[in-house]
């Protein structure tokens, strides 16, 4: 049996595209990336949603709520080597307030899920990678998106997301990367991942956890 890693995030784990507002293809989208360079003897699990919050339910478009759906999911797709967490842009839309700590306290609460499930029914065999997002980028203002995310205080958020996910990565024990790191928001959007970007953070997060794999 292939050993296989789920990937559970938002339309950047989806793969949208800023420029046709369509999905990348299988090239480009960065679960797909960390498939080719992992190999055949993984099985890369894509399970991204447009729109998808941590643990808010979004009253405009329903069926968003990410811990609503997990546990679901896991059991979906165990045997699980490894879970992939890149969820909180969408937490920062305007319409929620939250602050860093607020969309913290959010993944808390969903890693907790996570974590006892893994522990109390898989037997602590899942590992968990969590990755922040990237940064609302600086063009926001000139953006698609600018209605959800129209003020500076969402690129705050942002900025400080990274900071707030390492230290809950280290309270729990798990594995983390800060996707800031290694990739930007595109030009188009200031929100998405352009397709160098997307296939710059499947290299990144393999670069991060095939020593946790060997």
């Amino acid at each position: 049996m292939k050993r296989r890693i789920l990937c559970f995030g938002d339309s950047l784990t989806w793969g949208y595209d800023p420029v046709t507002c369509e999905r990348f293809d299988e090239e480009t989208r960065w679960p797909c990336v960390l498939q080719s360079l992992l190999g055949d003897d993984f099985a890369v699990v894509e399970e991204g949603q447009n729109g998808r919050t941590i643990a808010t339910d979004d009253p405009t478009k329903g069926f968003k709520n990410g811990l609503d759906y997990v546990i679901p999911c896991i059991e979906s797709h165990k045997p699980l080597e490894m879970m992939i967490i890149m969820l909180g842009t969408n937490d920062i839309k305007t319409k929620y307030c939250y602050t860093a700590g607020d969309i913290a306290d959010e993944m808390k609460l969903f890693l907790e899920r996570v974590l006892s499930y893994n522990r109390f029914r898989l037997g602590d065999k899942m590992k968990v990678l969590l990755v922040s997002p990237p940064l609302i980028g600086e063009g926001m203002p000139e953006s698609r998106f600018y209605d959800k995310f129209h003020d500076e205080f969402a690129r705050e958020v942002s900025m400080e997301l990274g900071e707030q996910f390492g230290k809950l990565a280290e309270a729990y024990g798990i594995l983390f990367f800060d996707s800031a790191d290694a990739v930007v928001a595109s030009k188009e959007d200031s929100l998405h991942l352009d397709a160098e970007n997307q296939r710059k953070l499947g290299r990144a997060i393999f670069e991060n956890i095939y020593r946790d794999l060997l």
